[in-house]
């Protein structure tokens, strides 16, 4: 079995970075990731990843090499076993090269402790997954929510930031509603309205259309677009080349390596 995949995205797993939020050595190495002015907001130099399978060590990444600038819409595209996946993990804080380095807002993020990746995924990244991730007993604002109490906001500050979330996709007449009075587009934008509501530097969505049929994944991916024509930083994760087709960049990985970069006309 590989070793990987180390993270669990349940939201049981999300909230277990709440005992992490207090450690002042990650508070002081979230500090100076406060961006640098510069327009880019990723940079990955010679990153790879090597697993081990048994007595065998398998590259999962090759020598990836990437640059995302702030405000861009990139689509990472690859069949399975690509190693999307794995690049996924290393983009949103949730693993570290094993060779490289990436950069997060200027600030090397490649030799991170868990502690301190955890500070900077709830600060910095604001993840969609495909599927949803809510928590069915939670109405919609309070799902929005979460991230702001693992940031130790105050819960007026909490609520009328969720609201206003909620607002930017469509929902706020939803707010109220729980998971299962939702349609899984709704809930899909809720998921959205808890990935913007830390403001973070990117949202990194994967393969969040997977669960959708066609007309709510046509609606969630407008949204995306909605978001990055207002200045977001968005990366998705897909193996459909309709769904990367709204970006404004296609980078295509096979076998570990990026083969292709595609720039597209908006």
């Amino acid at each position: 079995m590989l070793e990987r995949d180390r993270h669990n995205f349940s939201p049981e797993a999300l909230r277990s970075d709440i005992g992490d939020l207090g450690d002042e050595s990650a508070i002081s190495t979230i500090a100076q990731l406060t961006g640098t002015g510069d327009d880019t907001v990723i940079e990955l130099d010679q990153v790879t990843k090597t697993y081990r399978s048994g007595d065998l060590n398998v590259e999962a990444l090759q020598g990836i090499s990437l640059k995302i600038e702030r405000g861009y819409f990139v689509a990472v595209m690859g069949p399975s076993g690509s190693g999307k996946s794995t690049l996924m993990h290393i983009l949103g804080c949730l693993d570290t090269p094993t060779s490289g380095t990436h950069l997060l807002d200027g600030a090397d993020v490649s030799g991170l402790s868990e502690i301190e990746l955890a500070q900077v995924r709830n600060k910095k990244i604001g993840f969609v997954f495909q599927a949803f991730n809510l928590l069915s007993t939670l109405s919609a604002w309070r799902n929005v929510e979460l991230p702001l109490i693992y940031a130790g906001i105050a819960r007026n500050e909490r609520k009328e930031r969720a609201f206003e979330a909620l607002g930017a996709v469509g929902l706020l007449t939803r707010s109220e509603h729980k998971p299962g009075q939702l349609s899984g587009g709704q809930q899909q934008r809720v998921a959205v309205a808890r990935a913007i509501v830390t403001n973070p530097a990117i949202i990194l969505a994967d393969e969040p259309t997977g669960n959708l049929d066609s007309r709510a994944a046509t609606d969630v991916l407008g949204l995306f677009d909605e978001l990055h024509q207002k200045g977001r930083t968005v990366i998705l994760i897909t193996h459909e080349q309709d769904v990367a087709n709204v970006a404004r960049r296609i980078v295509h990985i096979r076998d570990g390596k990026i083969q292709s970069v595609d720039e597209r006309s908006q």
